[in-house]
């Protein structure tokens, strides 16, 4: 074999103007990206004192339309932090549909097709060179306040009110779920319906869809209304509500194409909505605070200002929702008041209290239980929000943590669930014969684990995926109804031919929206005596609280993984915080992957990166000078030199890398095979028949297909023998070529060969879940495109998972044990 990474000669690439792959994203470890509709955003104005001279801030990557992350990690110093008033004019509507870079170099931010975040000065939370400028103008009107004192004491009595409130929720079942938006919501519902008999198991499924939810307004003492605003897009604009909204737009200084997307998130009362609450623009996908600043002082003027009620409420919203695209469900108050403050936000404090007080945001209190009266919950909570101050007490708080409401709502739900699903398991004796038969002492142990517990956690590599697969053989033997569920279509049909029965499995997406699965039961639950989901780390949060939800009282669940790889793209880490809570059984494989790309993929695991024997080529280096040489050497791979030594066609070879930008990312790896591969003209919208291509039809989902036509109702694909259509309006921002993706893009799916592709701009962007994962996906053969010397052993040694904040964990070890519970 090559000589492995580190040890090859020549230079690293020195490619760093604008589509360098960025520098590594310090938030969560598989920050998560959703995608979205394309969403130019608002610039601040020339001439303001930070921004004076300087290049329009980018807004969102034109192609994925997701909002970037180019300011530092939340709560982190920035030297060009904002001055402390909101400059007069209004944005700068051309700079607004900027073209921006967004790339995913960030070590395990994940990717949804083009839709990741720019994270070229850091991530969320820290305000850039053209943040909110003073420009010395006339000061907003005076607002009426409470004073200081009874400030504290409003805030006091609201922490009091909200503790006692869920201390007595503690004792009743959670109302789960109601954080969550279209088909979960739908779903969630209907469960709870059936559940209290109030309708049959199908009626709800045929009735109106939920009324959205809506944000509490603002008291009308401090601020002008905050008017609801709905959590489930509508799923059509009507012309009247986008006329409207273009409207107020233009008034703004703000695009037209933000209408659309902006109807989308709002609703159909947007217009009014923005109108009122300017800074509501900031809800739209790809919009930044000083672009929201910039249309807000178009249409208030001088009637606002940097502390403006309306202003810093958005604003820990967007902190929030930015910390989620980066996996975390929920932020240390203090780095949400450091970030408030170097946002031009003169009061932290006070703006994280008119936060909570608005529902915008949820606080938490973590760590030492409460006193027996409760007081000491109160004044933890109170004292680490920031809500109130004592200088007098030698008391160390408890970590205070800000969340939304749908990502607490969907934890503390999950965790129930989980703990509902182990409680009301019996343990079942005639399962000692199908443990005998099991095909390895790993799948035995698994078959004998399950059959006493309701929940259970299996972790191992590739060729570990044969014990599940064992579990759900034998329990079908016994007469069950088990069920597989997988991340991606490729797992589903790899499972269901280790199982040798086509109907045991289906996809996780397939199963939640009942286009697979044995459908529901007479109570609304899914028709299961066990449900195996594999590719677990995949899971995050909201889908695992619908899926636990869907369970009935006595359904086996067993939750299977690598927890090795890459994350998963929406908030929270599941597989992981069971793990490390030990809610559960867990069951090691002790089954090794096979052959040397298995070798090689364990010693990464460890953060060992060392040479293997590869006697029939099945692990390739590939060194390269630049960028340049890396896309040629590419192409070479996938057309000529891996068809011809292992009879694998280029569509059975996928092309790994970093980043989407840059001068070896997957948009310029695209562009160069399908010259190669596919050339032609791109008549469908940049298409032509036999593209490869990657669709999203959801924030985390990344399906591999190939176009085959197009007609009035859309770009139409062939999935893994599916047919699907894209309509026109969601080609763009859906749609990407796919001989080239990301590693996050191929969690959960493997190939024939696999070409991994290193170019010297996406050193900073590598870690071990990264490289583990992408070394991970040939099953037959991996060439690495090796340009980054030593930092590919650095990362592999020394750059490990980086932590998400959650509350699953403590939630999950707070719950009594079955002993303890009875």
């Amino acid at each position: 074999m090559t000589a492995l990474p580190g040890e090859t000669p020549g230079t690293v690439g020195t490619d760093t103007p604008q589509d360098t792959v960025s520098p590594p994203d310090t938030g969560a470890e598989g920050s998560a990206h959703a995608d979205a509709p394309e969403a130019p955003g608002a610039t601040e104005p020339p001439g303001d004192a930070a921004g004076a001279g300087e290049p329009a801030a980018e807004v969102s990557d034109a192609e994925g339309g997701q909002a970037d992350t180019e300011d530092a990690p939340v709560g982190s110093p920035d030297a060009d932090s904002a001055p402390a008033e909101v400059s007069a004019g209004s944005p700068d509507a051309e700079a607004m549909t900027a073209d921006a870079e967004t790339e995913d170099a960030s070590a395990g931010s994940p990717d949804v097709a083009d839709a990741d975040a720019d994270a070229e000065n850091g991530s969320a939370g820290s305000p850039d060179a053209n943040a909110v400028t003073a420009d010395g103008g006339a000061e907003a009107p005076a607002v009426p306040e409470l004073s200081e004192a009874q400030a504290e004491l409003a805030a006091q009595r609201e922490l009091r009110e909200r503790i006692e409130k869920r201390k007595a929720e503690k004792t009743a079942p959670i109302a789960a779920g109601t954080g969550l938006s279209g088909t979960a919501a739908e779903l969630l519902a209907a469960v709870r319906a059936v559940e209290s008999g109030e309708k049959s198991g199908t009626a709800f499924f045929d009735s109106p869809a939920p009324a959205p939810a809506t944000r509490r307004p603002t008291p009308a003492a401090a601020q002008p209304p905050r008017a609801p605003v709905p959590a489930a897009a509508p799923q059509t604009a009507s012309p009247e509500a986008l006329d409207a909204v273009r409207a107020v737009l233009v008034e703004g200084g703000a695009p037209e194409a933000l209408a659309r997307p902006a109807v989308g998130v709002l609703g159909e009362q947007a217009a009014e909505l923005l109108r009122t609450d300017p800074w509501q623009l900031l809800a739209v996908p790809g919009v930044r605070p000083e672009q929201a600043d910039g249309f807000a002082r178009a249409l208030l003027g001088a009637g606002c200002g940097p502390d403006d009620g309306r202003r810093t409420a958005a604003l820990v919203g967007w902190l929030l929702e930015r910390a989620a695209l980066q996996g975390h469900t929920a932020l240390d108050a203090g780095a949400v008041r450091a970030a408030l403050a170097e946002r031009a936000v003169g009061d932290p404090d006070a703006a994280v209290r008119n936060a909570v007080e608005e529902g915008v945001a949820l606080v938490f209190q973590e760590g030492d239980e409460p006193a027996p009266d409760g007081e000491e919950d109160e004044e933890g909570a109170a004292d680490g929000a920031g809500l109130a101050e004592d200088a007098d007490t030698d008391r160390e708080p408890a970590q205070v943590l800000l969340g939304l409401d749908r990502y607490a709502l969907a934890e503390e739900s999950l965790a129930d669930g989980l703990a509902r699903l182990v409680n009301a398991c019996e343990k079942a004796a005639d399962w000692a014969e199908a443990a005998a038969a099991a095909p390895s002492p790993s799948a035995a142990e698994l078959i004998r684990t399950t059959a006493a517990a309701g929940l259970v956690a299996h972790s191992g590599g590739e060729a570990a995926r044969a014990e599940p697969a064992a579990l759900i053989a034998a329990a079908r033997g016994l007469g069950l109804r088990a069920l597989g569920a997988t991340h991606s279509e490729d797992g589903r049909r790899r499972l269901a031919s280790a199982v040798g029965d086509p109907d045991t499995a289906v996809t996780l997406a397939g199963l939640l929206s009942g286009a697979q699965g044995p459908g529901r039961d007479e109570d609304g639950a899914l028709a299961l005596d066990l449900l195996v989901v594999l590719d677990a780390p995949q899971l995050d949060v909201e889908n695992a609280a619908v899926l636990v939800e869907a369970l009935a009282d006595g359904t086996r669940l067993v939750l299977s993984g690598d927890p090795g790889v890459l994350g998963s793209a929406g908030a929270g880490r599941v597989f992981a915080d069971v793990l490390a809570a030990r809610a559960c059984p867990q069951v090691v494989s002790r089954t090794p992957d096979p052959g040397p790309i298995g070798e090689l993929v364990s010693g990464i695991g460890i953060g060992e990166l060392h040479q293997v024997d590869a006697p029939g080529k099945e692990v390739v280096i590939v060194p390269v000078r630049d960028a340049g040489e890396a896309v040629h050497r590419t192409v070479q791979l996938v057309a000529d030199s891996v068809p011809r030594a292992f009879s694998i066609p280029a569509e059975e070879t996928q092309v790994i890398t970093v980043g989407h930008g840059g001068a070896a990312g997957t948009r310029a790896l695209n562009e160069a095979l399908k010259q190669r591969l596919n050339p032609g003209p791109g008549r469908f919208g940049g298409f032509d028949p036999g593209d490869r291509v990657v669709h999203v039809p959801a924030p985390g989902r990344a399906v591999p297909g190939v176009v085959r036509s197009a007609d009035a109702e859309g770009l139409r694909l062939d999935c893994g023998g599916v047919p699907v259509v894209v309509p026109q309006e969601r080609v763009e921002s859906s749609v990407r070529h796919g001989w080239a993706l990301s590693a996050h893009q191929a969690a959960g799916m493997r190939w024939p060969a696999a070409v991994v592709v290193l170019p010297g701009d996406a050193a900073q962007g590598l870690s071990r879940p990264w490289v583990y994962t992408a070394f991970g996906r040939g099953e037959r053969h991996l060439s690495v495109v090796h340009g980054v010397d030593q930092a590919l052993p650095h990362a592999v040694a020394q750059i490990p998972a980086q932590e998400r904040t959650t509350r699953l964990r403590p939630l999950l070890e707070a719950l009594p044990t079955p002993d303890a519970a009875s």
